[in-house]
Formats: structure tokens, sequence, C-alpha cells
């Protein structure tokens, strides 16, 4: 397919389960796949660094609680963009507000210009770091039709809904008003050749060697 979406990594190849997700490992095989990039998540810690995890606890310690030195297990916001911001697409989630000034500032430092998005569910997140830097890509994460109703609201790049709220129609009108359209978390090969067929920029899969072997 010429114009194939960008494929991406959910938290890395999320579906193998022998290798943790939001890992350097897990990164690497999303890419050894022949993924584009992948998304990950950023959580904040108490003494205020930038820690890759999905989850608000982990080995039950409270991220937002914890300091880095109880996590070091961890991956930093900034280890990652130094690994990769060349030569992959970064989806970069950030799951609570807080994070803006770090990212940005990270983002400048590691000059990444294209080639990536910072997203989130939260609506003031979005708008926070576009008040910040006008030039910031954002996109806006949506899980239900009333949030995706809203996305002319924001100032945006990128439209991120669940593969079940996509249709051709929606593609079409996220593109109209010209933004782009990454659909999440989509699994089955059926799916990612239908939503690639209404043109979406980009699909994001636990399985990213099915996802590369369905769509490269």
């Amino acid at each position: 397919m010429s114009d194939r979406p960008l494929l991406l990594g959910h938290r890395g190849a999320r579906s193998y389960s022998d290798i943790p997700e939001n890992t350097f490992a897990s990164f690497d095989l999303a890419l050894k796949h022949g993924c584009g990039g992948f998304e990950f998540d950023v959580r904040l810690t108490s003494c205020g660094r930038a820690l890759i995890c999905h989850d608000p606890k982990v080995d039950h310690i409270t991220v937002a609680q914890a300091t880095a030195g109880q996590l070091l297990h961890l991956p930093h916001l900034e280890e990652v963009l130094s690994r990769y911001a060349q030569r992959a697409f970064l989806d970069i989630e950030l799951k609570v507000p807080g994070l803006e000034s770090k990212v940005l500032t990270a983002l400048r430092e590691w000059k990444l210009d294209d080639g990536y998005v910072v997203s989130s569910f939260l609506p003031d997140v979005v708008t926070e770091l576009k008040t910040r830097n006008a030039r910031v890509r954002v996109g806006i994460i949506c899980d239900q039709p009333e949030q995706l109703a809203c996305f002319h609201e924001f100032d945006l790049e990128y439209v991120i809904p669940h593969h079940s709220l996509i249709t051709r129609t929606l593609v079409q009108e996220v593109h109209r008003a010209g933004r782009k359209i990454l659909a999440w978390t989509v699994n089955d090969n059926n799916s990612m050749l239908r939503l690639a067929d209404w043109g979406v920029d980009g699909i994001i899969s636990d399985d990213t060697q099915l996802l590369v072997k369905t769509l490269a």
C-alpha cells in the first residue's frame, strides 16, 4: 500500500507479555517489527521527574507520591527522547497535568520539530500546551462520542479516537478540518484494513507484528 497509515506500537509492542510494556525493550521490538514509531505514557513523580508508565501505581507505589529514586526501573522521558527522537514517530501521552513545561523543554532540547504528537485525554493539558507554545503538535484522545464531537473546539493537529468510534465520514470530517486522525487500539487485521481503506493517518496496535504484516 503506497498510502499506508503510520504504524505505531501501543506502549511499544504490548501484546508480547514476556517483554514489559513502556520499556526500551518493548519500544525496540515495535521498531524491529517495522513500525514507524510507538505510543507511550508519561506520569509525574512528587520530585518532579517525568517517568514512563501507564498505571498510577507501580509495584504498589503511587507514582505521584513517589520519588524517581523509588522507581529506578522506569525510563525517564528524557531517556526515551534521547534514544528515539531521531528515528521514530513518538506519541507522547500525558496521563496527568503538570508535565507541560517539562515536555516542552524536552522537545526543544531534542529538537523535535516533526515526527511526534503530545497527546492526552485531558482537554486542559492539550490547551495548556498550546497556550505555552503554539507550535507544539498536540492531539486529543477520545473514547466517548461526546468527547469526539468536540474536537473542533480545540487548537490541535491530531484527533485520536478509539477505533470503535471511527467511521469513513469521521475521517473525512477530520481531514476537512485540517487535522490528522490516529486510531487506537486496533488488534485485528480486518479492522486494520478497513481503517487504512478509510484513510486514517495512523494506526496504534498492541500486536505490532500483525500490524506490519497486514499493512506493510
